[in-house]
């Protein structure tokens, strides 16, 4: 075929002379005009003081806070005295940060939710004590009860799963929410070495407190040897779906199962980065083979839009396991996209 002259004359004279920020296209306009000056020059994502996603800086004090007029606090967590095994999530927060080029656009959800909702990153959780954990929690439980209070929505990044727990005591404390817990482990056993607030039981610790619904609880990609730890879910009323079950199922039928399970109520999304397999993800603490893919994962999250999601969190990035970054990449992504859902739930998009 001939290249058409005329055709390419009639390409350069729309777009031999323009910058990136000139787009003709309605739909590509709309979001280059919030990303793109007018003189064609976007942030550089080498550059500049690293935060979550590269959204704005907030500082907010630990006490009597001011959270402005934010719809999204996204804040560090920086605590991993929970552990069964491997430490080093205290450091997958500042990994996380460090990550570049996440975002600002999200194709799939059409979304570039920095600039969709009034978010920021408001810094760690301020701790009393890097070795007492719980007083870790008390203190993780005090500062999203204040990120709450104000009407505003939590999105946490970790940090060991025992996080979750003192989240879930303030996010419910008014009602029960429901859950999408997405992990290797269903995290709901019992007490060990004479305490019950480790990673392996924060949901079994959120139920008995009655500020998680486990009727409305879905746990997805569960695998591995710790089966027999996991009775709380299947008693309880959870719905369980093992990582062996999602092929024969298909990621549209688990997405149609989790909407059902959670309803329009308001609901919470738990993803622990050991939820993908190793060979994505070998920057954990508990690393199971035969988990998630990168992909099974993105279109899992992304066909969860609509649901009422009222928080969320990223847990147990260990970077100093993967010398690749990959993990803490993967990490910061399934972040972008849990806040690209904030901007389509009831609870969060209308504030």
């Amino acid at each position: 075929m001939v290249w058409d002259k005329m055709r390419l004359e009639q390409l350069r004279a729309e777009f031999a002379d323009t910058n990136g920020g000139e787009i003709s296209d309605e739909k590509f306009r709309k979001v280059a005009e919030k990303i793109i000056s007018k003189n064609g020059t976007r942030l550089a994502p080498y550059s500049g003081v690293p935060t979550f996603l590269s959204a704005p800086y907030m500082q907010v004090a630990a006490e009597e806070p001011d959270f402005g007029n934010l719809q999204v606090a996204i804040t560090g967590i920086p605590m991993d005295l929970g552990v069964t095994n491997r430490p080093g999530s205290r450091f997958g927060p500042r990994a996380l940060r460090a990550i570049e080029r996440i975002g600002p656009y999200n194709h799939v959800l059409g979304t570039a939710p920095v600039f969709d909702l009034r978010v920021a990153d408001i810094g760690d959780v301020p701790f009393q004590s890097r070795y007492r954990l719980e007083l870790s929690h008390d203190d993780i439980e005090k500062r999203i009860g204040q990120i709450v209070d104000a009407g505003v929505a939590p999105l946490s990044v970790g940090g060991d799963h025992s996080i979750t727990h003192p989240i879930l005591k303030a996010v419910g404390r008014h009602q029960p929410v429901g859950l999408i817990h997405i992990d290797a482990h269903c995290d709901t056993s019992g007490a060990f070495d004479q305490t019950k607030f480790h990673h392996g039981g924060p949901f079994r610790n959120a139920v008995l407190d009655g500020v998680l619904d486990p009727t409305r609880t879905i746990q997805i990609g569960i695998r591995g040897s710790a089966e027999y730890l996991w009775e709380f879910s299947y008693k309880s009323g959870m719905t369980v779906i093992h990582a062996e079950e999602i092929s024969e199922m298909g990621i549209a039928a688990v997405i149609a199962k989790a909407k059902a399970i959670v309803g329009d109520g308001p609901t919470y999304l738990s993803f622990d980065v050991d939820s993908l397999d190793p060979s994505f993800a070998p920057g954990t603490g508990t690393p199971e083979i035969g988990g998630l893919t990168t992909r099974e994962v993105l279109e899992l999250i992304r066909g969860l839009k609509g649901v009422n999601l009222v928080g969320g969190d990223v847990v147990e990035v260990a970077p100093q396991y993967d010398a690749t970054t990959n993990t803490a990449h993967a990490a910061a992504q399934v972040l972008f996209e849990v806040l690209s859902l904030m901007v389509f739930s009831p609870s969060i998009g209308k504030r």
